[in-house]
């Protein structure tokens, strides 16, 4: 019974290592570039409010190093490292607080806001300014990279 606990406590760190591998990959050092290649451009052409924050850059930083720190605990753990199982949860929700927080000032804040301000030319600006290598995202584009065979199969397993 100790073995499967056990067993059970390190597929579950390797599947949050997994995911926090994958927002590294895609959101830090993708998605979020693009973001504050457009963000930066409305700034610089279309905002009217010489005050306005820059919360949106300053969260994409807070995110990479809440997800630094999380993964730095999660492979401690899979390297047998005896991590208060308090600390461990707190470090967890405080990095998916952030995140949701981060979403929500999103969708409620910047992207309508960039919707009413940016016309169809700035759009057009802006994609061409995309230093884009064209890189297909590793978990759900068209080919599961090897190693997000696990993840995609347990998210695949959990939606059926």
């Amino acid at each position: 019974m100790l073995d499967g606990l056990h067993q059970e406590h390190i597929n579950m760190a390797r599947l949050l290592r997994d995911v926090l591998s994958y927002l590294s990959e895609v959101s830090d050092r993708q998605h979020h570039p693009k973001e504050d290649v457009i963000y930066d451009y409305y700034l610089k052409y279309r905002c009217q409010d010489p005050d306005m924050p820059t919360q949106l850059l300053e969260e994409h930083q807070k995110l990479i190093t809440a997800g630094a720190e999380l993964r730095e605990l999660v492979e401690m753990i899979l390297m047998d490292a005896v991590i208060p199982q308090d600390q461990m949860a707190a470090k967890l929700e405080q990095f998916i607080v952030l995140q949701q927080r981060h979403l929500d000032y999103e969708e409620k804040e910047v992207f309508p806001l960039l919707r009413q301000s940016l016309t169809e030319d700035d759009w057009r600006h802006i994609e061409q300014s995309w230093h884009n290598s064209g890189a297909e995202d590793p978990l759900f584009g068209h080919q599961v990279a090897e190693r997000y065979r696990d993840l995609f199969e347990r998210l695949q397993h959990n939606h059926d």
